[in-house]
């Protein structure tokens, strides 16, 4: 009998731990869509008013709002398709393991450094540019469409990659962690309505990658030389210099997750702690 309470014990509390994992993964994935936010406190609003109107035995508006709930499910994946596959594909794409987090402190300032000195080069010069990183989202399939490279970061690298009349030059450049994986990536162009036509190809790639994946899409300007950094579908435009070291700075700090104790960076004790401890 005690063996067979614990059992259930376990079975519930693992079930339990299986239910809020699946709940965290998916606020996390939709919290950023804003039509599948709108989408889902739709839904929560009828339940709500079909509680209700159970309650107080509304009878048209039950029968009416339970048709709405039966038939819905259907109805919204057929018009949130689109939504729907891209959380999924996002989602099958998150890496447990991600380069990016792997890196020290030290390796993610030369990241920042290497890069820092290549844009300011080209903005001077002209010579237009995309680099993508990559942060937890793979970009795997691009990086397979592309020139694979496999080469430590450096401005000189990444300069004479977008140098005109180079065959590489029109194509994205793609970082992982502290190394140039590939270049010529061919990215998705943004169909967002909003967006400047004065905009050109880069910029809109840089855009349509960035609303794809959570990775940071670095553009230079080759008519302006204006700097550009997309993340998460927002086009920041016309970045100082030191602006956009510090946006890179701030996005390249790998996310601390409060469940994984391994992904905490180790910090000095406080006074208060080690008294505690003497």
């Amino acid at each position: 009998m005690i063996m067979n309470d614990i059992t259930s014990t376990a079975k519930a509390m693992i079930d339990i731990a299986l239910v809020w994992i699946l709940a965290y993964a998916v606020i996390k994935n939709l919290k950023d869509n804003v039509k599948m936010v709108f989408l889902l406190k739709g839904v929560l609003i009828l339940i709500i008013v079909k509680l209700i109107s159970d309650y107080f035995d509304l009878k048209t508006t039950g029968v009416i709002l339970e048709y709405i709930l039966t038939w819905g499910v259907l109805a919204v994946i057929i018009i949130f398709q689109p939504e729907i596959r891209n959380s999924l594909e996002q989602l099958g794409k998150k890496q447990i393991i991600t380069k990016h987090r792997s890196l020290t402190l030290d390796e993610r300032e030369k990241v920042v450094y290497e890069i820092m000195n290549a844009i300011d080069y080209m903005r001077k010069a002209k010579i237009g540019g995309l680099m993508v990183i990559e942060r937890e989202i793979s970009l795997g399939d691009y990086i397979e469409k592309s020139k694979s490279l496999d080469a430590d970061i450096s401005a000189e690298l990444l300069i004479s990659i977008f140098f005109p009349r180079n065959p590489l030059h029109d194509g994205g450049v793609i970082i992982q962690g502290n190394k140039i994986t590939s270049a010529g990536a061919v990215f998705p162009i943004s169909l967002n309505g909003k967006i400047n036509k004065k905009l050109g190809t880069r910029h809109r790639a840089a855009l349509g990658i960035s609303e794809e994946s959570d990775c940071i899409a670095i553009v230079v300007s080759e008519e302006t030389g204006k700097i550009s950094i997309a993340i998460e579908g927002i086009l920041n435009y016309n970045l100082s210099i030191d602006d956009a070291r510090m946006i890179l700075i701030e996005e390249l700090k790998p996310k601390k997750e409060l469940l994984l104790d391994d992904e905490l960076e180790d910090e000095p004790e406080s006074e208060a702690d080690n008294n505690e401890e003497k």
